[in-house]
Formats: structure tokens, C-alpha cells, sequence
């Protein structure tokens, strides 16, 4: 019997979809000062700290994936994508977004 209910824990924990990546333009909304969030007067605007601004998006959107930093400008040190959404980070802020040849802030080429 344990076998058959772990099986089926196994079975449904497949079943979870990842949040669909139309998500990203719908919930955080990428303008002149950072990511508006969608139907809310909070925002997530750069030289925000960035564990604050990883933490809601991968809460809502899901893990972020890396993404290489070839091109990058000097202090640029990570640069995560949730969907076609890519955020630029230093060490100490988020500094810019790219998404389908729009950008604003420091990005990477």
C-alpha cells in the first residue's frame, strides 16, 4: 500500500504546470523606472535590493532561469530571465530589464 501512495504523490507532483510565461507581461509590467506590478499601486523599480525584487517575481512567475553575462557592462554580476523577461542586477541593485527588443536601465548587449 505505501509503494501505491507514493506513486501516486509521485504521479501528481508531474501534474503541476509551471506558471504559463505570458505571466511575466501581464503581472509585471517593464517601464521607464522598473516593473510595474499589474492592477496595483506597488511597483518593483530599480536600485532595489535584489533578493527583493528575485523573491516576489519567483513567487509568482516561478524560478528564474541564469542567463550568461557575455556583453555585460562593468558591475553587472547576475542577470536572471522569467520567461522573455531579463533583469540585470550589480551586486547591491537591480539596475535594468529587457523584453522583445524594449530595455530601460543597464543592460547586457
Amino acid at each position: 500500500m505505501r509503494a501505491g501512495a507514493a506513486a501516486l504523490v509521485l504521479l501528481l507532483a508531474g501534474c503541476v504546470a509551471a506558471p504559463p510565461q505570458d505571466r511575466v507581461s501581464t503581472l509585471f509590467l517593464p517601464d521607464a523606472g522598473g516593473l510595474a506590478v499589474s492592477g496595483s499601486p506597488l511597483r518593483v523599480d530599480f536600485g532595489r535590493a535584489p533578493d527583493g525584487v528575485i523573491a516576489p517575481l519567483s513567487r509568482e512567475l516561478g524560478p528564474p532561469r541564469a542567463v550568461p553575462l557575455t556583453g555585460c557592462p562593468q558591475g553587472i554580476e547576475r542577470q536572471l530571465a522569467w520567461g522573455d523577461l531579463v533583469l540585470t542586477f550589480t551586486r547591491e541593485q537591480f539596475v535594468g530589464w529587457r523584453q522583445a527588443g524594449a530595455a530601460a536601465g543597464q543592460i547586457c548587449a
